[in-house]
């Protein structure tokens, strides 16, 4: 019988792309979160048990312990706050001490490099604390250290990709020159996985790292060669770290505060400085950093990032706005969402029915204007229009979109074939409440080629707002007629059957 699994962090990037492994392999997985809901639209979510409780809260981490063989901590503070060493601290003692009381075997955790002699930034001396900490009140604690990890979605590999993706031009402060030692996300799951029942890798710590060792400049410069972007860097040593995070948060989604925590810990080296990696585990074969980038930029598609390092903090969005706007998986991303009293199917018809002779539905004429200049730079323009059939298939023409994905009464998923500066989706999902309502979500996907992709988003960003508010709005409009017709006939048939008899 295979071990169960308990995951902490399972809505962070580590933790959420571990599930998916550990269930190929045939554990049973249980999944700790603070909110259920947070997990909503997981592929694994039907093939695990999620149990509600918190770090910090030792009964409900009792609860999840129950028949748990290993478990992976996977959790830790990003913030300026100078009480989440205390936090850190506490969670990583009341996980422990529970483990061992619940007979858990094993403890995986995952930390940063760094040694403790060069004077490690507050961030990477707790990490390095809380594996301590784990390890003085367990007994099976597999301690892994890393470097920065690289994958679409992780937290520093996304600031190395909007630094080189949006600036030509760019200073260089002292942090960037600091060596590393980057490892592909698929190496470190690689390792995390071969670890469980380990009993020779108990108590120890050991530190993994990819082939190269390159300073963060170098990483930039490789990442800009893998794009065809060539990049011009300045060295500007005397930039603090307060400048320097504000200067990456006006041109990453980052904001300042992760980033001052984060360029704190670009100061100390992470270097692998031992082979206990290749000890224990010899047939790990660590990626280098141009084929981790390579792995990162092919899954920079809106089907197939699994997670993102934002995923962590979405207990602190408001899920049911109306209106966002984010920038993650290496995209802009604008979501609209209505609720409605209005069956799905009616809903669906209407999103469904949009182009060719229906239009757009809201300030149609901007949609031939864009068309007519898209025709004039090669593009498809408006003229394709859509299928003579009711339904649409995948692979479909639709104007100046093309059908990637759909799920009938649920999703619709677009691929703009216009002449971009990058690459666009238009996603519509219609989908019921707890309340009984129905639900529509308007989502457009937008991935920037460089910095002139940047230039011309948000040089459209006004209109853009304007439009697709418009938009679904007039297709719940839409949907409220397509009902009222079918009402209309099924009435008149109504009336056609008992004047017949």
């Amino acid at each position: 019988m295979k071990e169960t699994i308990l995951v902490t962090g399972s809505t962070g990037y580590i933790g959420g792309r571990l599930i998916n492994p550990l269930l190929d392999a045939g554990y049973n997985i249980k999944v700790l979160t603070r909110n259920a809901s947070h997990l909503t639209g997981r592929s694994w979510l039907d093939q695990v048990d999620v149990v509600e409780g918190d770090v910090l809260d030792a009964d409900s981490l009792a609860i999840a312990m129950q028949n748990v063989d290993v478990a992976y901590y996977l959790v830790h503070s990003m913030s300026d706050n100078e009480k989440f060493v205390e936090r850190d601290n506490q969670a990583a003692e009341n996980f422990a001490r529970i483990a061992t009381d619940a007979d858990v075997k094993q403890i995986i955790y995952l930390g940063g490099l760094g040694h403790q002699q060069d004077n490690l930034s507050d961030h990477l001396s707790s990490r390095q604390q809380v594996g301590k900490i784990l390890r003085e009140h367990h007994g099976g604690v597999t301690e892994f250290r890393a470097a920065m990890v690289v994958g679409a979605g992780s937290l520093s590999f996304e600031i190395v990709r909007h630094l080189t993706e949006r600036l030509p031009l760019m200073i260089a402060p002292s942090w960037l020159y600091t060596a590393s030692q980057p490892i592909a996300i698929k190496d470190v799951l690689a390792y995390l996985v071969s670890a469980i029942g380990r009993e020779d890798v108990y108590s120890k710590i050991i530190e993994i790292g990819g082939q190269d060792v390159m300073t963060y400049r170098d990483m930039i410069l490789t990442y800009g060669k893998a794009r065809r972007l060539t990049r011009l860097m300045i060295p500007i040593p005397l930039v603090t770290p307060i400048l320097s995070s504000y200067w990456v948060h006006m041109v990453t989604p980052v904001s300042a505060t992760i980033i001052r925590a984060m360029i704190n810990s670009l100061q100390n080296e992470m270097i692998v400085t031992d082979d206990s990696a290749q000890t224990f585990f010899p047939n790990i074969k660590p990626r280098d950093y141009t084929t981790a980038i390579s792995d990162a930029l092919y899954e920079l598609d809106a089907e197939q990032v699994e997670t993102t390092w934002a995923d962590s903090m979405s207990a602190t969005w408001e899920t049911d706005e109306p209106y966002t706007f984010v920038e993650e998986r290496g995209m802009l991303i604008e979501n609209r969402m209505r609720e409605v009293d209005i069956p799905e199917k009616f809903v669906y018809q209407a999103f469904t029915s949009l182009g060719g002779t229906t239009g757009w539905l809201y300030l149609n004429f901007l949609w031939h204007i864009r068309g007519w200049m898209d025709r004039v730079v090669g593009g498809p323009g408006y003229r394709r229009g859509r299928p003579a059939r009711k339904n649409l298939r995948i692979g479909d023409a639709l104007d100046f979109w093309r059908v990637e994905a759909i799920e009938p009464n649920h999703r619709l998923l677009l691929r703009a074939e216009m002449k971009l500066p990058g690459k666009g989706w238009l996603q519509y999902k219609v989908e019921p409440t707890d309340d009984g309502k129905t639900r529509l979500t308007q989502t457009a996907y937008f991935a920037p080629s460089g910095l002139f992709g940047y230039i011309y988003w948000y040089s459209i960003f006004v209109l853009h707002k304007l439009l697709f508010s418009g938009l679904i709005d007039r297709i719940i409009e839409q949907a409220n007629i397509l009902r009222k017709q079918q009402n209309s006939d099924s009435s008149i048939q109504s009336t056609a059957t008992t004047v017949t008899t």
